[in-house]
């Protein structure tokens, strides 16, 4: 969920630089949108200075667009925007907008990482924009249908009662109804076809004809399809850790729950092989079966009455993403197992897998997006039947990822047609995936490469991080920093187009790093959203 890693890395905030002109020879008429939407005259921005030491040169501003972008001078809504505006004096590449995914993840702090982390010669040519979608964060309405939801201890996730199946089924079809009740006349207009009309919007009040963008995990669907409704005005596209498109969503997350459990084992691997470090063993088999005695032993009793068997797959879902997670997640398995200790599951827990008020933001608009977006099944019994198929043979995520999905199967909105975002008409992209991303799995790269004509895409070879470019790895930011400075993206005419080792998994926690997670992957991995 949005947020889990903050206390280890740190929560950057927004902050100041300067007012940048218009470019030269940009244009600042009103854009014609596709004829399915009329549009309103672009609006002015005021840029202002908002922010700490970690971002320096970050600007804040907001932008009023349309809720209904069908009936342009109706109610309209503010979107948050920032901005580290381009310093080059030889040249100006345009607006870079950028997004972190979810859907429901701050984009803020986005623009001064992105901005910071590219190399200084390419990022000085780039206004880098983030943005809080609509309801997200700082935009006006923001959402929070259930304040609360993941307050410890949950009913155990896995249904093995009628009981527990009803407890669950009470609390996501309450969270559901408070969303409809809260914030009916705004769901039907929270999807990823409006805030992709809201990108559009930027970019014209940006006074830009065309938009650069990079998006990781969700985002990379948001700009797939803004590629396909607006083909004319992008300019450079990149999308790092592909959803597929063609399983939005219920689909997707069925196809996640083995690539965690996968991921979940790889994880045990490791802990096997530092077993001088933290002596649960040597066959990953019997360690897989010790975490889930622990799972059993707290399912009975939660460790001080806070981490129950749903709060600790909480905490180590995060390890699914980065593996920058896995020396602390080890040691407070470890503490459990060894010595009986429950503090540092605990810690772990606050640090991982707790939600707090951004966190209850973000998974209302994780909701509110993904059941708007597309069909899901209505009928439980179907989620039924399917989830128990799954656990069978990926048993660590799978009846978690259900219940947080659920609310979809009660949601008090219709639901729209999914994107076909194939595209002949937009110029090449750079796709960046890694083979063991468990978040959005290797074949959505593969399939997003087939449907954009012209796009390259680059592997990271044995790779499992979810979101690998910024966080260390020279081979692919190279592919990146090439690829924004001038369009070039590498051809190989097969399915994959350049190759890149992964990084080495990380090694157990020294005295000098057991403060800090201390990489750029471990602030990237802050700033993403998770359950993409």
């Amino acid at each position: 969920m949005n947020r889990r890693a903050a206390a280890l890395c740190g929560a950057a905030a927004m902050v100041a630089g300067m007012v940048t002109a218009i470019p030269a020879g940009a244009s600042t008429d009103s854009a014609t949108a596709p004829r399915t939407t009329r549009t309103a005259d672009p609006a002015k921005l005021t840029w202002k200075k908002c922010g700490t030491a970690d971002y320096p040169t970050l600007q804040c501003a907001s932008l009023k667009v349309p809720l209904d972008h069908a009936n342009p001078h109706g109610e309209r809504i503010t979107l948050a925007l920032s901005r580290v505006p381009h310093t080059s004096k030889k040249a100006y590449q345009g607006p870079l907008l950028v997004n972190p995914g979810g859907p429901g993840a701050s984009g803020l702090t986005m623009a001064g990482f992105v901005a910071s982390s590219l190399p200084k010669a390419v990022a000085s040519e780039y206004d880098v924009i983030g943005f809080d979608p609509r309801g997200v964060g700082a935009s006006k309405p923001a959402l929070n249908c259930g304040p609360g939801h993941f307050s410890p201890v949950r009913p155990d996730s896995v249904p093995s009662t009628p009981a527990i199946e009803k407890a669950n089924l009470d609390r996501v079809q309450a969270f559901a109804e408070a969303c409809g009740t809260k914030y009916g006349d705004l769901l039907p207009y929270l999807d990823t076809v409006s805030a992709v009309r809201d990108m559009d919007a930027i970019r014209a009040a940006l006074g830009a004809k065309k938009i650069n963008y990079f998006g990781y995990s969700y985002g990379t669907y948001l700009g797939a399809v803004y590629a396909k409704l607006y083909p004319e005005r992008v300019r450079r596209l990149v999308l790092d850790s592909i959803v597929d498109p063609t399983g939005v969503w219920y689909d997707d997350n069925i196809a996640q729950d083995y690539a965690f459990n996968d991921r979940h084992r790889a994880f045990m691997a490791w802990v096997a092989k530092h077993n001088t470090t933290y002596k649960l063993g040597t066959d990953p088999e019997k360690i897989e079966a010790k975490w889930y005695a622990m799972r059993a032993a707290l399912a009975k009793k939660p460790a001080d009455k806070i981490v129950g068997a749903s709060e600790l797959e909480d905490t180590f879902v995060p390890g699914g993403y980065f593996n920058g997670y896995w020396p602390y997640l080890a040691e407070a398995f470890a503490a459990f197992v060894n010595a009986k200790n429950d503090d540092p599951l605990v810690e772990a827990y606050e640090n991982f897998g707790a939600v707090d008020a951004a966190g209850d933001n973000g998974y209302s608009i994780y909701t509110s997006v993904q059941c708007r977006d597309a069909e899901w099944p209505r009928d439980w019994d179907q989620w039924r039947g399917h989830n128990w198929a799954v656990y069978e043979k990926a048993p660590f995520m799978t009846w978690n990822n259900a219940w947080y999905n659920a609310p979809c199967a009660f949601w008090p909105t219709d639901t729209l047609e999914p994107v076909d975002v194939s595209n002949d008409s937009v110029p090449p992209a750079l796709l960046l995936q890694a083979t063991g991303d468990a978040a959005t799995p290797y074949e959505g790269g593969v399939m997003v490469h087939r449907l954009l004509r012209g796009s390259s895409l680059v592997v990271e070879q044995g790779g499992g991080n979810h979101g690998i470019t910024l966080s260390g790895n020279t081979c692919l930011d190279k592919h990146l920093a090439t690829y924004l400075a001038s369009g070039k993206v590498p051809r190989s005419g097969g399915e994959v187009d350049a190759v890149c080792k992964a990084l080495p998994d990380p090694k157990p926690l020294s005295a000098e790093s057991a403060g800090s997670a201390g990489s750029r992957g471990a602030t990237l991995h802050g700033l993403l959203g998770f359950r993409d």
